[in-house]
C-alpha cells in the first residue's frame, strides 16, 4: 500500500534507472528527485527536471538528503536543507554539464578543457566542505575559491550574474532593489576592473651563473636601484656561489629566493632597475699563480643591470639571462651600474662572451598578507624577505623596525712611505657599551644571516678607493645606547705571505649623549693612525678621541688639516629611536619646564613620522600639559592637537586613525579637558566671521571629529569619576556651541569668500559627530542638534556655489549615518532631507550625490519594514512619494534622453547614476500599497494631470525594459523590474479605465499603454524558453510567467474599449502579431482572437477588413525573418480564428484572409528554416523562389516581392550561380521603365532616377551574364542599352556598350562552355518543406556534375531523405508518409530552337547554347519488354516508355530548378525504337568519321572502336536481328501499319553499311601500321555483314543521298582547312556550295562507294596536305547560317541520354559522341566529309545562281512587298541599303560578321513580314513535327509577328563571290519539288571577285551565332522562320546517304495538328506569365 511520505522528501540519484516496469519512471545519475510516497522498497515521485512526469523507482536508487518543506499538502515544495554555497554549486554543475558537451560538439576545445578544470576543482573544494573538517577561516577561505570559479565560468559560459553576500546567493525579496542593485554594482564593477594594488612585491630566484674563467667562490649581491635619483631603493640580497657558479646552499631555498617587498606604484617605473654586483673570493689577480698563500679577498667581478619596466607585462615567472659587464678600470666600479644605464660603454665591457646570471624575475602584487595565502608554498618552502630602505608608502601601526644602513664610500689614504698605492681592506666591527664586539649584527645583506665581522672588497693599488658598500646593522633598541662601530684599515699585500697589515682605524658613536641618534647622512670620519700590530681590544683607550671631522673643536687644526679622511653614509629605519632633538625635549617637558612653549611651537615642524612613532607618548605629552597649565598652554595644546590629528589625515598615517582611536578609548585620562577643549573650539567659532584668515580655522574645523571625541570621552571620565556632575553645565556649553556653529552657518556670502569655504569644511566634518554625540545625548536630541543645524544653512544659493554640494555631501553622510537608522530620528530629518533633496533634483544638480542619498534612504525602509514598525514606514513613504515620485521620473526621463559624455569614465558614472535612480524608483513603488495608489491617483487634480503623470510613467516603464538599461548578465535585476512593473500596471489601469474611457477617451494614453504591455511581453529576459530547465522553474515559482499575466490585461482593457477599439485598427495589428507569436501557449490563446475582434470592428466599419489584411502580411515578413513563430502557432492561429468566425456573416472573406495569412506562414516558416542553413543551396533557393512568387502573384506585394528578388540574387552570386543571379535582377529591371521619374533611396539604392537604375541594372545584369557564360542574353541588353545611349547621343557610352557587345561575341566562338546536365528530382513524404512536398522538379546540376554527384549533393542538403532506387512514380503510401523520400534520375533537354540545331554552317560552341538554354521540355527513356520475350532476339519485345516532363519556367531562370507542369507518356514499339538506334548510330559514325577526315582526332581510336563495335556486332547478330525480328513475313502480316517504317529501317539498315563502307576506307588511310591486321579483320567481317544483308549493289536512294552533317557546311569544313567533297573519279577540282544553294529535296547519283573510296581519299587528303589551292578554294565565312535541309530530328539528336545521364538503352562506348560537343574548336567535326562529283548538267551559270541564292518569300505576297525593308534601328542604312546592292557586297568582304540586329524600341513603324520554309514530314506517329522555330535575334519583332528585313547582307555577296572564282560552279536543281518555290523577282546580285587577302580575311572572321530573341510578352508563341532560313535550289548530291528527317515539305506555314504544345489540333492559348517577363524569360 502506498504511503505519503513524512520525512523522506527529496533525494539524489545514485545510479540510473531504466524505469522498464509498469508506470516506472527513467532516471539518470546525479538527478535530484521529490518523493511522494512509499511502499515495499519503491518510491513514488518526480524528477526536478520534469515535474509533470511521474512515476515509481526503487528506494536503493535513492541517497536521501534532509530538506525543508513549504506549504506542506499537494503543492509543497521541498528545498534541501544544505549550506547555500553547496546548494548553488549543485545546480550550477548541473548547468554547465549539458553546456559542457554542447562545447565538444561546436569544437570549442578550449573553453572545453579549461571548464572541465574549474569542475573537477569545484567537485574537490565541494568535497572538502561537505566533509566539515575545516576550520572557520579555512572554509571561508574555500567558500571564496567555489564562488570566484562560480563566478569565472557563468561569466565565460554567458550565464547569469549571481548576487552575493558573503558567499551566499541573495533572494531578491528579502532586500531592496536599491541594496541589489549596489550588490549587482559592486560584483560587475569586481568583474569589469579589479582595484589595483597599492603595494607590490618583486620575487628574485637565483639560479646560477653561467661562465667560462669560474674557478672561485662567488657573492651576488641584488638590490633596487633608483636611476632618477642615483640612489638605491632596497636593502641588498646576498647569495654566496660555489665555484661552479650554482648557489652553495641548494636545499636551503631562502639562501636563494628573496621577496623585495612595499614598493610602491611610483617604484614601477622605466628608470628603476634591478642591480646585480657580483665579487669573486680569491687570489688578487684572475691571473696569478697559485701560491701557498692562502690568504682571500672579496674583489670585484662584474655587473649586471635589468629594467624594472620589463617585468610589468609578464604574468608568470620569467627566467631571463642577465648580461654579466666588467669595469675597464677597477677606480670606476662604484659607478659601473650607473655607467650600464646611462650606457656609457667606454668604462665597462662584457666580461665574457658567454657569461650570464640565469635569474627568475616575477612581480607580485597585493598586501604580503594576501601574498602568503595566495602562494602559501612559496612562504612554506622559505623566503628571505628584502626589505625597503626607509619606511613603505602607507605605514601600519604595530611595524617593528630597527635597522641603520651604512654604505661604506670612499676613503684618502696616504702611501705610508711605499713606492706604490696601497691594497686597503676595511674590516668593520660593531661594539656595545662595554666595548666587546656584538655577535650576528652585521650583515652584507637579506638570505644570509649576520656575522661578527665584515671585510669589504679590496681594490688594487688604489689610495683613494671608493667601494659604495652597503651595510646593515639591525642593532635592537635596548642595545642602541653606548654602542659604536670601528673601521679597521689593512693593507694586503700581494707577497708570498699574503699579510693584511693594520694601519689605521675609524669609530662612529650610534647614540649622542642626549638620545639622538646618529643623524642620516654622510659622514667625514677621522682615520686614527695606528701600528701594525696594535690592540684595538681596549675600546675606552680610543673612544674619547674625536671620530668625525665635523665635530672637531675649532683648536684641533692638526687632525683637521690631514689629508686622510673616510666617508660613511649612514640611514636609521626606525619606529622607536629618533633623532630628532625637538622631539625629545617636548616628551621630557616636565625636566625642562622652560622649553614647554618652544617644543609646542616646534611640533608642526617635525617629520609626521616621528610624530607617529610617538604617538601615544606625545598625546600623553600634550594632555598632561594641558591638564597641568591649560591657561597658560591651552590655546597651543590645542593647535597642536589639531595638527596630530589633521597630521592623521595624511594616506601614509591613515592606518593610525585607529591608534589614535584605542588612546581615546583606552589610555585618555583627562577628565577635565572637556571644559579647555570646548572653550577653545567655541573662540575659535566665534571669530570665523570677523576673521582675515580662515586657513588656522578651517584646519581645526576639519578636526573636529576628533576633537570632539576627545570631549565626549573627557565628560565621561569626569561623570564616571565624580558620579555625573556638572551635567547642566556640560548641556549649556554644547548648547552654545551648536548656537554658535548655527550662526555661523546661517551667514549668507559671496561664493568666493572664504567664510563659505569654512562653512563647507565644516559640513564635511560635521556627520562625524554625530555618533559620539549619541553616547551622551538621547535619539531625539541629537535630531534635534542636526535638523536645527542643517536647517540654519541658507536656503538660496547659486547653483554653481561649491557650498551646494557640500551641503548635499552632508546630508548624504546623514542619511547613512547610524543615526538615521532610528526610526524615531528619521521622522524628525526626513523633512529637511526631503527638501533638500527635492530642490536638487528639480534643478538636475548633483544628481550622482542626490542618488546616493536616496539609495540609502530607501535602503533602510526596506530593511526596517516589519509589522511593528508598519505605520511608521507607511507614513515615510507616504512622505517620499509626495516629494520625489513625480520628480524621479522626471529625472530618469532627462538622463536617458540626454546625450552621453564622451569620456570613459564620465559616460560610467552616467550609466551608473541612471541604473541607482532606477533602483530607486522600483524600491519606492515596490514598497507602494493600495492606500498609497490611492492616495496618489486622488491626488491629481485635473485629468490632465493625471493624464500626464499616466504617460510619464509608461514612458517611463518604456525605458526599463530597454536591454541597455542593465548590463547583458543581470536577469536577477530585469525580473525584479518587471515584476515591480506588472504589479504597478495592474493598479494604474483600473485608473485608465475609470478615467480616459467613453466620452472622456485618450488615444495618446490607452495607446501608450498597450505599447508598454507589447515590449513588456517581448522582452528577451522573460522568454522562459531559452531558459534552463532548472533557472525556468526558479523563475516560474518565484514569479510565475509575467507574459501571460500580461497578457490577460491587454485582453481585457481592449474587451473595455468597445467602440474606442476602431482607433487602434490597423495601428495595433504589428504590436499585438508581435505577441502572438511568443512562443507561450496560454498567451497565444488569450491574444490571437482579439485579431477576429479586428476583423468584425472593421467589417462594420468600411463593410471589408483589407486593412487589417494588408497589416497582418506586411508584419509577419519581418516578424518572422527575425525567428519567432512556428508551425504551432500556424495551426492555432488557423483553428482558432476559424472558430471564432464560423458564425459571422461574413465568414467566406474571413476564411480567405486566413488561409492567405496561413499559406503565407508556411512558406516563411520554410524560408526561415532554409535560411539556418550554412552554405547556399538548392533548399535555401527554392525556398526563396517560392516566397518571392507567393508575394507576386497571390498578395501582388510589390515591395516585399522586390526585396526578395534582392535576397535571392544575393543567394545566387554566393552559391556563383551567375546566370540564374541575372535571370533573378531581371524581374526588378524589367520593372523599371526609361523614364526619368525619381525613385527613393530602397535597399542598397541610393536616390536616383528610374533611368539611371535600370542603366545599373542592366550593366549588372550583363557583367552577370558574363560571368555565367550566357553572352547571348548579354548582348540583348548590351544593345538595348546602347540604343538608349544612342537617343542621348551618349556616343562615348555608346562606343563603350559596343565595344562591349563586341566582346561577347569574341568570348562566344574563342571560349569553351561547358553543357551541364539535367536532373529530374522528386520529393515525396511530408516531412520536406511546403515548397517541395510531394512535387518534382528538373534542376539544372554544375559544371561536370554528373549523376552520382548531383545525388550525393542532394543527400548532403536532406540528410533525413531515403534515396528511392525506381524510377517508376510512387503511390499514395509514399505520397503520405512522415518521412522524405528522393527520386532522382537523369533527363535529356528537348532544344526549342531546332532551327539553329539543323542548320548547317553553325559552330558548335553556338550550337551548344541552344541545346541546353530555354529548355521547356525533358525526356526520359525507360526500356522494358512488352509480352513473351524471345530469348533468341530480345528486339522483337523491346519497347521503350518515354516520358517528356514540361516545366512552369524555362532552364535557366531564376533558379537552377523549375517545378514540372505536365507530363506525357509515350510508348514507342520495339520497331520504331530500332529505328531510332540505327539514325543514332549512324549520325555518331558520320560525326566520327568526319573529326577523322578533318584531323581532329588525336588518335583514330574511337572510329576504330566504334567500326568494330558495329561490324562485330553485326557479325554476331547486330543487324540480322533486326531483320529477323521486323523483316519476317509474320510480322509483315501482322503489323500491316507498319509497312513505311519497315521500308525506312531497311532505308537505314544500308545507310549504315554505306557509311561503314566509308568508313572503312577513311579508316584505311589513317590507320597506323601496327592496327592494319585489325583493319583487314574489319573489311572482312564488313563483307560478311554485307552478304548476311543481301546487299550487293546499294539502292538507287541511297546512292543518290546528298551529304549532310551536323556539325556544319563545307564552308565550315573549309574553314578547318580540310577538303569538304571527295569526288569518287578522283577530280582535283573540288566544288564549293554556297549557304544559299542547298536543295530543298534531292535524288542521289546512282554512284556507290566501292574499293575505290580509298584511292579518292587519298587524293584529296594529298591534295589537302601539299598544296595552297585549297586554301584558295575555301567560301568566306557569312554571317548568315542556313538550317540543313536534313536536319536529324530532335529525337535523334538529343532524345536518348548519354550513359552519364542513366540511360538504361545507349552503353558507355556512345559517351563520346556527347563528349565532342566540350571539344574546342579545332577539334569539333566539319560538316561534309563525303565525296560529291558534280554532275555538268547540274551546273548552273552565275546569273542563275543570283537568283536562285536570293530569299524566298511567301507566295501569296506582291512583288513590292516581298522587297520592302524593315526599318530598323540597327541598320547602317536600312533604307539605302535596298537599292545599293554593290555597298551590300562591299559590307559582305569588310564586315565579317557584320553587327547583329537589335530589337525595336518603341515608335519603330516597321512593318512585319512572314517568311516561309520547309517543315521537316513526321516519319511516324510518336514523332512529331519539328517544333515551331523560334526566330533568331538578328531579327526585329513587333506587334505580335516576326518583322525580318530581306536587305542582304555580306553574307550573299560574300557567297556568290566565293563561287565565282571557282572554275566550275554549281546549277540549281531540276527537282519537281523546286516548282513549289518561285524564284525571287528582285533584283539579281552581281558576282564580285575576291582576291586572297579578302579570303584569308574572310577565314579569320568566325560566323557570328543567330542569337534567340523571345518576344518580352510571349515568348513562347509560334514564330515562323526568317528570310535568311528560306531554302535555296537544290545541287547535286554527294555519294553518302542523308541524314534522317531530311524531307521538309514546302510551306513554311506550321500545322496546327503538329505542334507539341497543341491538342486535338486546337491552338494552345500562351502559357500566362506571373510577370511580364523580357529577357529574363530567355
Amino acid at each position: 500500500m502506498w504511503i505519503p511520505t513524512e520525512h523522506e522528501k527529496y533525494g539524489v540519484v545514485l545510479a540510473s534507472f531504466r524505469g522498464t516496469v509498469q508506470h516506472g519512471l527513467p532516471l539518470e545519475i546525479g538527478d535530484t528527485v521529490q518523493l511522494l510516497e512509499k511502499c515495499e522498497g519503491w518510491y513514488r515521485g518526480f524528477v526536478h527536471k520534469n515535474p509533470n512526469a511521474k512515476g515509481i523507482f526503487p528506494c536503493a536508487y535513492i541517497h536521501l538528503k534532509t530538506a525543508h518543506i513549504n506549504n506542506k499538502g499537494q503543492f509543497e515544495t521541498v528545498i534541501p536543507t544544505e549550506d547555500s554555497v553547496i546548494t548553488e554549486m549543485t545546480s550550477t554543475l548541473r548547468d554547465w554539464g549539458a553546456m559542457w558537451k554542447r562545447l565538444y560538439v561546436k569544437n570549442d576545445g578550449d573553453l572545453f578543457h579549461r571548464l572541465w578544470h574549474v569542475m573537477n576543482e569545484i567537485l574537490d573544494l565541494r568535497r572538502q566542505v561537505l566533509v566539515g573538517h575545516l576550520t572557520n577561516d579555512r572554509m571561508k577561505d574555500v567558500k571564496q575559491h567555489i564562488t570566484a570559479r562560480l563566478d569565472w565560468g557563468n561569466e565565460q559560459l554567458s550565464l547569469d550574474l549571481v548576487p552575493r553576500r558573503e558567499f551566499s546567493m541573495v533572494d531578491p525579496d528579502e532586500i531592496s532593489v536599491t541594496e541589489l542593485f549596489k550588490l549587482m554594482e559592486h560584483r560587475h564593477r569586481k568583474k569589469e576592473t579589479p582595484v589595483p594594488a597599492s603595494t607590490h612585491h618583486l620575487f628574485v630566484h637565483m639560479k646560477s651563473l653561467m661562465s667560462s674563467n669560474l674557478g672561485e667562490e662567488l657573492e651576488v649581491f641584488f638590490h633596487i636601484y633608483d636611476g632618477r635619483e642615483n640612489r638605491p631603493l632596497s636593502e641588498r640580497f646576498f647569495v654566496r656561489l660555489n665555484k661552479n657558479g650554482v648557489p652553495k646552499s641548494p636545499e636551503k631555498t631562502e639562501r636563494q629566493c628573496t621577496l623585495f617587498v612595499d614598493l610602491g606604484s611610483s617604484d614601477l617605473r622605466k628608470d628603476v632597475y634591478i642591480v646585480v654586483h657580483i665579487m669573486r673570493i680569491g687570489r688578487m689577480g684572475t691571473g696569478e699563480k697559485k701560491n701557498l698563500c692562502s690568504v682571500q679577498y672579496r674583489r670585484p667581478f662584474g655587473c649586471a643591470v635589468v629594467s624594472i619596466a620589463d617585468l610589468l607585462t609578464a604574468d608568470s615567472k620569467d627566467d631571463h639571462l642577465l648580461k654579466v659587464y666588467a669595469c675597464t678600470t677597477e677606480s670606476e666600479w662604484y659607478q659601473i651600474h650607473e655607467n650600464i644605464i646611462r650606457k656609457v660603454n667606454s668604462r665597462y665591457n662584457l666580461s665574457g662572451s658567454n657569461t650570464g646570471l640565469a635569474v627568475s624575475l616575477q612581480l607580485l602584487h597585493g598586501d604580503i598578507e594576501q601574498l602568503r595565502r595566495e602562494y602559501m608554498v612559496l612562504f612554506t618552502r622559505g623566503v628571505s624577505i628584502t626589505k625597503k630602505l626607509g619606511f613603505s608608502d602607507v605605514i601600519m601601526p604595530g611595524e617593528m623596525r630597527n635597522d641603520l644602513y651604512m654604505t661604506l664610500e670612499k676613503g684618502e689614504f696616504e702611501k705610508g712611505g711605499k713606492s706604490v698605492a696601497r691594497n686597503v681592506e676595511i674590516t668593520v666591527y660593531v661594539l656595545d657599551i662595554e666595548g666587546q664586539v656584538m655577535k650576528s649584527y652585521v650583515a652584507a645583506g637579506s638570505g644570509e644571516p649576520g656575522g661578527d665581522v665584515y671585510h669589504s672588497f679590496v681594490l688594487y693599488h688604489n689610495n683613494s678607493p671608493r667601494w659604495a658598500e652597503q651595510i646593515k646593522l639591525p642593532i635592537p633598541v635596548d642595545m642602541f645606547r653606548g654602542s659604536h662601530v670601528r673601521f679597521e684599515f689593512r693593507h694586503c699585500s700581494t707577497k708570498d705571505k699574503g699579510e693584511k697589515k693594520l694601519f689605521g682605524y675609524s669609530f662612529v658613536h650610534l647614540m649622542q649623549e642626549d638620545g639622538r641618534t646618529l643623524p642620516d647622512g654622510t659622514h667625514e670620519l677621522i682615520i686614527h693612525k695606528c701600528e701594525e700590530n696594535a690592540n684595538l681590544q681596549d675600546s675606552s683607550c680610543y673612544l674619547k678621541l674625536p671620530f668625525s671631522k665635523a665635530n672637531l673643536p675649532g683648536n684641533n687644526q692638526a687632525v683637521k688639516g690631514t689629508k686622510e679622511s673616510f666617508w660613511i653614509t649612514s640611514f636609521l629605519c626606525s619606529t622607536k629611536l629618533t633623532q630628532n632633538g625637538d622631539m625629545l625635549d617636548l616628551l621630557k617637558w616636565r625636566a625642562h619646564p622652560e622649553r614647554i612653549n618652544d617644543s609646542l611651537s616646534k611640533l608642526k615642524e617635525i617629520d609626521g613620522s616621528e610624530i607617529v612613532k610617538f604617538l601615544q607618548d606625545t598625546l600623553d605629552t600634550l594632555f598632561g600639559i594641558l591638564d597641568e597649565s591649560s591657561q597658560r598652554y591651552g590655546l597651543k595644546v590645542f593647535d597642536c592637537l589639531v595638527h596630530i590629528i589633521n597630521l592623521l589625515q595624511d594616506s601614509k598615517f591613515h592606518h593610525f586613525k585607529p591608534v589614535m582611536d584605542t588612546y581615546i578609548e583606552s589610555h585618555f585620562a583627562g577628565a577635565l579637558s572637556y571644559r579647555d577643549l570646548i572653550k577653545v573650539l567655541k573662540w575659535y567659532v566665534d571669530r570665523i566671521i570677523d576673521a582675515e584668515h580662515q586657513d588656522h580655522i578651517q584646519q581645526v574645523l576639519k578636526a573636529t571629529e576628533y576633537i570632539f571625541k576627545y570631549i565626549i570621552q573627557s565628560r565621561r571620565l569626569f561623570a564616571l569619576a565624580t558620579g555625573g556632575q556638572s551635567e547642566e553645565e556640560f548641556r549649556c556649553c554644547v548648547h552654545e556651541l551648536f548656537m554658535s556653529i548655527r550662526f555661523f552657518l546661517s551667514q549668507e556670502n559671496k561664493i568666493t569668500s572664504p567664510v563659505t569655504q569654512t562653512q563647507a569644511v565644516f559640513l564635511r566634518t560635521f556627520p562625524a559627530v554625530y555618533g559620539e554625540l549619541l553616547k551622551i545625548f538621547t535619539v531625539r536630541e541629537v535630531a534635534g542638534f542636526v535638523r536645527e543645524t542643517l536647517g540654519s544653512l541658507p536656503a538660496t544659493a547659486h547653483a554653481e556655489c561649491p557650498l551646494e554640494a557640500v551641503k548635499l555631501h552632508c546630508i548624504a553622510r546623514t542619511v547613512e549615518s547610524q543615526l538615521y537608522t532610528n526610526t524615531e530620528s528619521r521622522c524628525i530629518l526626513l523633512p529637511v532631507v526631503l527638501r533638500l533633496l527635492q530642490a536638487h533634483m528639480q534643478e538636475q544638480r548633483d544628481l550622482v550625490m542626490c542618488a546616493r542619498i536616496l539609495t540609502s534612504m530607501l535602503s533602510l525602509i526596506r530593511k526596517y519594514d516589519s509589522v511593528a514598525t508598519e505605520p511608521v514606514v507607511s507614513e515615510e513613504v507616504d512622505l517620499i512619494v509626495d516629494s520625489l515620485l513625480v520628480v524621479l521620473m522626471r529625472t530618469i526621463l532627462e538622463i536617458t534622453n540626454r546625450p552621453q559624455p564622451a569620456g570613459t569614465n564620465m559616460r560610467l558614472q552616467f550609466q551608473d547614476i541612471t541604473g541607482e535612480f532606477v533602483a530607486c524608483l522600483l524600491a519606492l513603488l515596490r514598497q507602494m500599497s493600495d492606500k498609497h495608489y490611492q492616495q496618489l491617483l486622488q491626488a491629481f487634480t485635473s485629468k490632465d494631470d493625471l493624464r500626464d503623470f499616466l504617460l510619464q510613467i509608461f514612458t517611463v516603464f518604456r525605458i526599463l525594459i530597454r536591454p541597455e538599461m542593465f548590463p547583458k548578465d543581470w536577469t536577477v535585476m530585469r525580473l525584479v523590474t518587471n515584476n515591480v512593473i506588472i504589479t504597478t500596471v495592474l493598479y494604474l489601469s483600473d485608473a485608465l479605465r475609470k478615467n480616459f474611457l467613453n466620452d472622456k477617451f485618450d488615444y495618446k494614453v490607452w495607446d501608450s499603454y498597450f505599447y508598454l504591455s507589447v515590449i513588456f511581453i517581448n522582452q528577451p529576459c522573460l522568454q522562459l524558453e531559452s531558459f534552463s530547465p532548472s533557472k525556468r522553474k526558479r523563475v516560474l515559482e518565484k514569479y510565475g510567467d509575467m507574459r501571460v499575466m500580461m497578457g490577460c490585461e491587454i485582453y481585457s482593457m481592449w474587451q473595455n474599449l468597445g467602440e474606442h477599439k476602431l482607433n487602434f485598427i490597423p495601428a495595433m495589428i504589428g504590436p499585438f502579431l508581435e505577441v502572438t507569436l511568443v512562443p507561450q501557449p496560454d498567451l497565444r490563446n488569450v491574444m490571437i482572437p482579439i485579431f477576429h475582434d479586428m476583423m468584425d470592428w472593421e467589417q462594420r466599419r468600411s463593410g471589408n477588413f483589407k486593412q487589417v489584411e494588408a497589416k497582418l502580411i506586411d508584419k509577419l515578413d519581418g516578424l518572422m525573418s527575425e525567428g519567432k513563430g512556428d508551425e504551432t502557432y500556424r495551426e492555432l492561429f488557423n483553428s482558432i480564428l476559424l472558430k471564432k468566425i464560423e458564425r459571422e456573416t461574413w465568414r467566406e472573406s474571413g476564411i480567405s484572409l486566413i488561409a492567405t495569412v496561413t499559406r503565407l506562414m508556411e512558406r516563411l516558416l520554410d524560408y526561415r528554416d532554409c535560411m539556418k542553413l550554412g552554405e547556399v543551396d538548392g533548399k535555401k533557393i527554392g525556398c526563396t523562389v517560392s516566397l518571392l512568387n507567393f508575394y507576386k502573384t497571390e498578395l501582388n506585394k510589390e515591395e516585399m516581392y522586390i526585396r526578395y528578388i534582392h535576397k535571392l540574387h544575393e543567394l545566387h552570386l554566393k552559391a556563383q550561380n551567375y546566370t540564374e543571379a541575372s535571370y533573378t535582377l531581371l524581374l526588378y529591371d524589367e520593372l523599371l521603365e526609361w523614364s526619368e521619374r525619381p525613385l527613393r533611396e530602397f535597399l542598397n539604392y541610393p536616390m536616383q532616377s528610374e533611368w539611371q537604375r535600370k542603366e545599373y541594372l542592366h550593366l549588372t545584369i550583363v557583367q552577370n551574364f558574363d560571368r555565367g557564360k550566357c553572352w547571348e542574353n548579354g548582348i540583348i541588353l548590351c544593345r538595348e542599352l546602347a540604343d538608349q545611349y544612342e537617343s542621348y547621343y551618349d556616343y562615348r557610352n555608346l562606343s563603350k556598350m559596343r565595344m562591349m557587345e563586341a566582346s561577347l561575341y569574341d568570348k562566344i566562338m574563342d571560349q569553351q562552355r561547358l553543357e551541364p546536365e539535367f536532373f529530374r528530382v522528386g520529393f515525396y513524404g511530408k516531412k520536406f518543406p511546403f515548397f517541395l512536398r510531394n512535387k518534382e522538379f528538373v534542376c539544372r546540376g554544375h559544371d561536370y556534375e554528373r549523376l552520382e554527384a548531383f545525388q550525393q549533393r542532394m543527400l548532403n542538403e536532406f540528410p533525413h531523405a531515403i534515396a528511392m532506387q525506381h524510377v517508376n512514380q510512387p503511390d499514395q503510401t509514399i505520397y503520405q508518409a512522415e518521412a522524405q523520400y528522393l527520386q532522382i534520375y537523369a533527363v535529356s533537354p528537348i532544344p526549342e530552337n531546332q532551327d539553329v540545331l539543323q542548320r548547317d554552317g553553325v559552330p558548335d560552341n553556338i550550337k551548344s547554347f541552344y541545346k541546353v538554354n530555354h529548355i521547356w521540355r525533358f525526356r526520359y527513356d525507360r526500356p522494358f519488354h512488352k509480352g513473351t520475350k524471345d530469348k533468341e532476339n530480345e528486339f522483337k519485345s523491346l519497347w521503350v516508355e518515354r516520358t517528356t516532363l514540361t516545366l512552369v519556367q524555362s532552364l535557366p531562370g531564376i533558379s537552377r530548378w523549375f517545378e514540372v507542369e505536365k507530363r506525357e507518356l509515350v510508348e514507342v514499339s520495339p520497331l520504331e525504337n530500332a529505328i531510332e538506334v540505327i539514325e543514332n548510330k549512324n549520325l555518331q559514325l558520320r560525326t566520327l568519321i568526319a573529326q577523322c577526315q578533318s584531323r581532329q582526332m588525336q588518335n583514330i581510336n574511337p572510329l576504330t572502336m566504334c567500326l568494330n563495335g558495329v561490324i562485330d556486332a553485326a557479325v554476331n547478330g547486330g543487324l540480322a536481328r533486326y531483320q529477323e525480328a521486323f523483316f519476317v513475313k509474320d510480322y509483315i502480316v501482322n503489323h500491316p501499319e507498319d509497312g513505311e517504317k519497315i521500308g525506312r529501317l531497311r532505308e537505314l539498315m544500308f545507310e549504315q553499311a554505306h557509311i561503314l563502307e566509308y568508313g572503312l576506307a577513311v579508316h584505311e588511310k589513317f590507320v597506323p601500321q601496327d592496327m592494319r591486321p585489325l583493319h583487314k579483320k574489319l573489311v572482312d567481317q564488313f563483307h560478311v555483314m554485307k552478304s548476311s544483308l543481301g546487299i550487293q549493289e546499294f539502292p538507287a536512294y541511297v546512292r543518290a543521298s546528298p551529304v549532310h552533317f551536323t556539325n556544319g557546311s563545307p564552308r565550315s569544313s573549309c574553314r578547318n582547312s580540310v577538303p569538304n567533297i571527295i569526288s569518287p573519279d578522283g577530280a582535283r577540282v573540288v566544288a564549293r556550295r554556297s549557304p544559299l544553294t542547298y536543295p530543298a529535296v534531292n535524288r542521289y547519283s546512282s554512284s556507290s562507294l566501292s574499293s575505290q573510296a580509298s584511292n579518292e581519299v587519298s587524293n584529296i587528303t594529298g591534295q589537302s596536305e601539299s598544296s595552297d589551292e585549297v586554301f584558295n578554294m575555301q567560301p568566306s565565312p557569312s554571317t548568315s547560317s542556313l538550317s540543313s535541309n536534313h536536319s536529324a530530328s530532335p529525337n535523334v539528336t538529343s532524345s536518348a541520354p548519354s550513359s552519364a545521364r542513366g540511360s538504361p538503352q545507349l552503353q558507355d562506348k556512345h559517351k563520346h559522341s556527347r563528349e565532342n560537343s566540350c571539344l574546342s574548336s579545332r577539334e569539333r567535326p566539319v560538316s561534309a566529309i563525303y565525296p560529291n562529283p558534280l554532275d555538268p548538267a547540274q551546273r548552273a551559270t552565275p546569273h542563275q545562281i543570283g537568283d536562285t541564292t536570293l530569299p524566298r518569300s511567301d507566295p501569296n505576297l506582291s512583288a513590292p512587298d516581298k522587297v520592302r525593308p524593315t526599318f530598323s534601328s540597327w541598320s547602317l542604312d536600312s533604307v539605302k541599303e535596298v537599292n545599293n546592292t554593290q555597298f551590300s557586297d562591299s559590307v559582305g568582304k569588310l564586315l565579317c560578321p557584320p553587327v547583329p540586329p537589335r530589337p525595336p524600341y518603341s515608335g519603330s513603324s516597321a512593318k512585319t513580314m512572314r517568311s516561309q520554309s520547309p517543315v521537316p514530314t513526321s516519319r511516324s506517329p510518336q514523332k512529331s513535327s519539328l517544333p515551331p522555330f523560334t526566330p533568331s535575334p538578328t531579327e526585329c519583332q513587333s506587334a505580335g509577328l516576326v518583322s525580318n528585313s530581306p536587305v542582304l547582307s555580306g553574307s550573299y555577296s560574300s557567297g556568290i563571290s566565293s563561287m565565282s572564282r571557282c572554275s566550275v560552279s554549281e546549277a540549281s536543281g531540276t527537282e519537281a519539288t523546286t516548282g513549289d518555290h518561285p524564284a525571287h523577282q528582285g533584283p539579281t546580285m552581281p558576282n564580285s571577285v575576291s582576291s586572297g587577302s579578302d579570303e584569308l580575311i574572310r577565314r579569320e572572321n568566325k560566323t557570328p551565332p543567330p542569337y534567340s530573341v523571345y518576344e518580352r510578352t510571349n515568348p513562347r508563341r509560334p514564330v515562323p522562320l526568317p528570310h535568311s532560313l528560306s531554302i535555296p535550289p537544290s545541287v547535286e548530291p554527294p555519294a553518302l546517304p542523308p541524314k534522317p528527317h531530311q524531307q521538309r515539305t514546302s510551306s513554311m506555314k506550321l500545322d496546327p495538328a503538329s505542334d507539341p504544345r497543341r491538342a486535338d489540333g486546337v491552338p494552345q492559348v500562351p502559357r500566362p506569365r506571373p510577370l511580364p517577363r523580357k529577357v529574363s524569360q530567355l
